[in-house]
């Protein structure tokens, strides 16, 4: 079939959203499908052939993050001719709720629609601002999935209506397979940590593990910290400057060498307080044999079901992190039947398990269509709507695109 995939996000600075339509375009391709990828990128970012970009972005505040979204007339007639020139059997549309490139083609589209929800919140004030517009853009999408059983709430929360659960995907065999590396491995004397994450989101909790490092080394003297990720971070690298080479910032890595990090080192650790609907780096480091140590929110909770396959602790808790690590650290041959079932369990997101449960949604939608995707004639009255939706999630930032 032709499907077209729409990303809201930017492929300039990726991030969960991006790879999952990455790899799922790509495990669609090799099955012998038709894919072509909306998303915004600049001129000057390499993107796979299958990828159509449609500009520069703007850097909206969002759930904690920063995400780098484009919209406005210039944006949605892009949209428009790509959905035009594209003969698409169906449209699988990444996060329809942010107004952005996926609210755009949302509006523009006629026909078969499969739509995924990633995010997961507790509550939005922009949310209920715009659910107004929203709501009734809903009623286009025939398929709906959910990422997790959180993105499924915040959508059920927030919008209403109800959704198929498909998890985000992993390539496990290529973490599986990972060869180690001698300067991330460690020993009973001198055991490894790592931690990956952007070092400037302080949800993803850097300053929980920076706090926590003191006390793990108090009773593992020789115990190594390896913290991967792009950012600046300066109070983090500040507080953690005086364990010396006991701390080491590896800065931004290749996926090649996140599945390396991962095989060679004693334990992940995810000290995420918040924001998160599934816990793909979770996964991940699971499926190359590392033990996992992750807050106890939900969405790791639910991969780690509820601790079995990995080590939880306390939710912005420094001192109960530290009683974690200093246990799986201490006793490292301890942790192989835990990593053992956790290899075994995440056999349920390798791509060819969770791309074979999409294309069953596909089926469906496609089982009641009778025309392919076109143009929605009333997408012409859309921009009023959606300038109001934009100004109503982002404060008015970004206002000025619609100009």
């Amino acid at each position: 079939m032709r499907v077209g995939i729409v990303c809201p996000y930017s492929f300039d600075a990726p991030g969960g959203v991006q790879f999952h339509v990455r790899d799922l375009a790509e495990e669609l391709i090799r099955r012998g499908h038709t894919v072509s990828v909306l998303a915004p990128a600049e001129d000057a970012t390499p993107v796979p052939d299958y990828v159509v970009s449609t500009g520069r972005t703007v850097a909206i505040p969002y759930n904690g993050s920063v995400a780098r979204l484009n919209f406005g007339p210039v944006v949605a007639g892009r949209v428009r001719r790509w959905v035009e020139q594209g003969e698409f059997d169906l449209l699988h549309i990444h996060e329809p709720m942010i107004p952005s490139l996926s609210m755009l083609a949302l509006w523009v589209a006629d026909g078969p629609v499969v739509a995924t929800f990633h995010t997961s919140m507790e509550r939005s004030r922009g949310l209920q601002a715009i659910s107004p517009v929203v709501i009734p853009m809903l009623e286009k999408i025939t398929g709906r999935i959910a990422v997790s059983e959180e993105a499924r709430r915040t959508l059920v929360q927030h919008l209403g209506g109800d959704a198929v659960v498909v998890p985000n995907g992993v390539y496990v065999d290529r973490f599986a397979d990972a060869p180690q590396n001698r300067e991330w491995e460690g020993t009973d004397e001198r055991p490894t940590v790592a931690f990956l994450g952007r070092l400037d989101e302080p949800r993803k909790g850097l300053p929980i593990l920076a706090a926590a490092v003191e006390p793990v080394l108090r009773e593992i003297p020789g115990a190594r910290f390896l913290v991967a990720g792009r950012g600046e971070a300066v109070q983090d690298r500040e507080l953690l400057a005086p364990f010396g080479d006991a701390v080491s910032f590896v800065g931004g890595i290749s996926d090649a060498e996140k599945a390396s990090l991962f095989a060679s080192v004693d334990a992940y650790v995810a000290p995420q307080t918040g924001g998160e609907s599934f816990g793909i780096v979770l996964v991940e480091a699971m499926s190359a044999g590392s033990l996992v140590v992750a807050s106890d929110i939900p969405a790791f909770q639910a991969v780690l079901d509820g601790g079995t396959l990995g080590r939880l602790f306390h939710r912005g808790d420094p001192a109960s992190l530290a009683r974690v690590l200093t246990d799986v650290l201490g006793q490292r041959a301890a942790g192989t039947p835990m990593r053992e079932r956790a290899s075994t369990a995440v056999r349920r997101y390798d791509w060819s398990t969770v791309t074979s449960q999409v294309l069953a949604v596909y089926d469906m939608v496609l089982s009641t269509a009778h025309a392919r995707v076109s143009e929605d004639p009333r997408s012409l009255t859309v921009f009023g709507r959606l300038r109001a939706a934009t100004q109503a999630v982002t404060g008015g930032e970004g206002s000025g695109t619609w100009a």
